[in-house]
């Protein structure tokens, strides 16, 4: 049995625990990247004299860098290693956070911005992969689920530290607090990351056995002795255009179909929930409140559906989640007279498509093999943030033209169930031997 079997059947060890909370650090940047250019937004606007579209532009511009970043760097992560891409995305993310704290106009902090975008997209593309490879398959959705909340403890902490920051201190002394907090980061990384397991015995570095042995130590394996049987080396140099090979290609369409719906209604839910609270008839204060129930109740979806793909195969358990996630919008908006109720199903709501982000982060490294799983994994998430970036255009343009909040969480819970719909029709790839689903949880139905 080889080291990666091995991973896939035993215990989990603490250091591979120690590995998925290094993971959960590095989304929770992403959490803090968002909330302290959120809440800076007002002390920017006066400094640089900012319209609001300009405004816009420059929430946007962290998005843009973040797509860019997982399309661009995640193939460089099956070429080089996922180790080495996610010490250079750290030391991307900290460079822009640390150059948006000196920025001289709006202009230069735009610039930063992306530059802190493309970091935390290479980041996400490739600690999702290492998240996924080093847990065991029974504990592999609760893994990534925890990991994906991360970004809820990044988001959460951030705003508040960003609150604290910006009355004693200035817009500014949020940025230099997020590049010193990275930085830090960046050491720890540097000392405890280490490599993936399934990328030294796909791509066979120098030195492979002994650094094999060295992770097989760690997590309490037995050493390796000798190397799994490669069936066709790949040395292609187009890592995306192995995306479209007809082992891959419909997973492809599929996950990127999914991940594009998911986050579409994801973005629209946590963007625009406030002022269409506002709008069904609630108070300014009262929609400040269903958008705050909507990520306590983020935090928790995360949890549930990990703990579920404990007992349930992931990919069922994320269907549900769709289903229900569509369901409960429709709920939601229209129970927005009734407060107790709204903001109960507020919460229930975020759980639920929180619990659709943790299933597509646990689903989607399932189905490619090793050797272009950062690359499917990476540009997997990239289109998922193009529906992140189109949401909030979308229903601008729709508001626009008349439609009702009611109309708006109708639409977007069709949108939702699209992205269930083509989770139901995906099939692990058993590309390299090595796919990770947790197939063995499903039930045996007599022939």
């Amino acid at each position: 049995m080889q080291l990666q079997e091995r991973i896939d059947a035993s215990r989990m060890s603490l250091y591979q625990w120690l590995i998925v909370g290094l993971c959960i650090v590095l989304n929770a940047l992403d959490g803090f990247d968002v909330l302290a250019m959120a809440f800076t937004a007002n002390s920017v606007t006066r400094d640089f004299g900012l319209s609001g579209a300009e405004l816009g532009i420059l929430l946007s511009a962290g998005l843009v860098g973040m797509a860019i970043g997982s399309l661009g760097l995640a193939p460089f992560a099956d070429v080089i290693g996922r180790r080495p891409m996610v010490l250079i995305s750290v030391g991307l993310a900290t460079a822009g956070m640390l150059l948006a704290s000196v920025a001289h106009s709006a202009v230069e902090l735009g610039i930063w911005r992306v530059v802190t975008g493309l970091g935390i997209g290479g980041i996400l593309a490739c600690t999702n992969v290492i998240a996924s490879e080093y847990s065991s398959k029974r504990w592999r959705g609760l893994a990534i689920s925890i990991y994906t909340a991360g970004y809820g403890i990044g988001a959460t902490l951030g705003g508040a530290a960003a609150v604290t920051l910006q009355a004693s201190f200035g817009w500014r002394s949020v940025f230099l607090f997020g590049g010193i907090c990275t930085a830090a980061v960046f050491v720890l990384l540097a000392v405890l990351l280490p490599e993936s397991v399934d990328f030294l015995a796909n791509r066979r570095p120098r030195n492979v056995l002994d650094r094999l042995n060295r992770i097989a130590r760690k997590i309490g394996q037995p050493a390796v002795t000798e190397l799994p049987a490669v069936a066709a080396k790949n040395d292609r140099r187009n890592k995306v255009s192995e995306l479209f090979t007809a082992g891959n290609r419909r997973s492809t369409w599929l996950v990127w179909l999914a991940f594009f719906a998911t986050m579409f209604g994801f973005y629209f839910v946590n963007s625009w929930t406030p002022r269409l609270l506002v709008t069904a008839g609630m108070t300014e204060s009262q929609g400040v409140v269903g958008g705050l129930m909507l990520t306590l109740g983020g935090t928790f979806g995360s949890l549930l559906y990990g703990l579920l793909t404990i007992r349930w195969n992931s990919r069922k358990v994320m269907v549900i989640f769709a289903v229900l996630s569509a369901a409960t919008m429709v709920m939601f908006i229209s129970t927005a007279g009734m407060l107790v109720l709204a903001f109960v199903a507020g919460g229930v709501v975020g759980m639920l498509i929180n619990g659709c982000i943790a299933g597509m982060y646990t689903i989607t490294p399932a189905l490619y093999g090793a050797s272009v799983r950062s690359t499917g994994v990476g540009w997997a998430i990239g289109i998922g943030r193009v529906g992140a970036i189109v949401a909030p255009l979308i229903t601008g343009a729709l508001l626009d033209a008349h439609w009702t909040a009611s109309m708006l969480y109708m639409g977007v819970g069709v949108v939702v169930l699209v992205a269930g719909g083509a989770v139901a029709a995906m099939r692990p790839s058993q590309q390299d031997g090595d796919a990770l689903i947790d197939g063995e949880k499903e039930l045996a139905l007599p022939a």
